[in-house]
């Protein structure tokens, strides 16, 4: 397979961005996307040009580094897919490809298709722990949970912090990552002690980073990989406003 790739490439955060056309011959339909970024930055080194940076780890869907915006959808044109995970078979032979950074203020560009998330982090930080003592671990059927408020806190904690949600969100909101880091400790016995004062923290925290408000449309929970509910949002909302 032969694709016409648009590639925004901005040497650095200061730097004023273009895309720039680059062709790539003889794609296997099942290499991955990433992948196939491999073999033209290969080529690129080979002909003495700056290969295209972008940003990776783990390759599995796990990790959550990976991600630019595809031909206008976060992580390109699959639901629910990072894209490490997205393969050329999704895409026709002789196609035109573009690809850019996610577009946030809160998500300044490092180089190229690669973002500074660390806002993520900083939200996190504010609030996204307990307070407990440390020590050996509690015999696990001495605190009995429910299995449905178990599988809830699992959902929420599925968020790999992709930042997808931020991209597709016409207002640049993290409400979905937020949501999903409050829920998943506030569902459990441990973190429901700080829950209201942990639901304080990180909203504010979001707001204070310049993150716009929920455009309730659904697009992040559409663009998620994991899938995470937006009724997630609701839950921290509700939370929020109770204080």
């Amino acid at each position: 397979m032969d694709f016409l790739l648009k590639i925004w490439r901005q040497e650095s955060p200061e730097a004023s961005g273009r895309f720039v056309d680059y062709l790539v011959y003889e794609i296997s339909p099942d290499t991955s996307f990433l992948e196939m970024l491999d073999q033209l930055n290969e080529a690129l080194i080979i002909k003495g040009e700056d290969p295209v940076a972008f940003d990776h780890d783990c390759r599995e869907g796990i990790c959550g580094h990976c991600g630019f915006v595809i031909n206008g959808r976060a992580h390109g044109p699959l639901s629910n897919t990072t894209t490490c995970t997205l393969h050329m078979r999704s895409f026709k032979h002789g196609d035109t490809i573009f690809v850019e950074p996610f577009r946030a203020s809160s998500f300044p560009i490092k180089k190229d298709l690669r973002v500074d998330r660390s806002a993520f982090d900083k939200i996190i930080q504010a609030g996204g722990y307990i307070s407990v003592r440390t020590g050996q671990a509690p015999e696990a059927n001495s605190m009995l949970i429910p299995s449905e408020t178990v599988e809830e806190a699992f959902d929420a904690a599925a968020c790999i912090g992709c930042g997808a949600c931020v991209a597709s969100c016409k207002n640049a909101s993290a409400a979905l990552f937020t949501a999903a880091k409050i829920v998943h400790l506030g569902k459990l016995p441990q973190g429901q002690p700080e829950h209201r004062e942990r639901t304080n923290r990180m909203v504010e925290k979001m707001d204070e980073l310049g993150f716009g408000a929920c455009s309730n449309t659904g697009a992040c929970e559409v663009e998620c990989p994991q899938s995470i509910s937006i009724s997630h949002i609701a839950e921290m909302n509700k939370a929020f406003w109770k204080r």
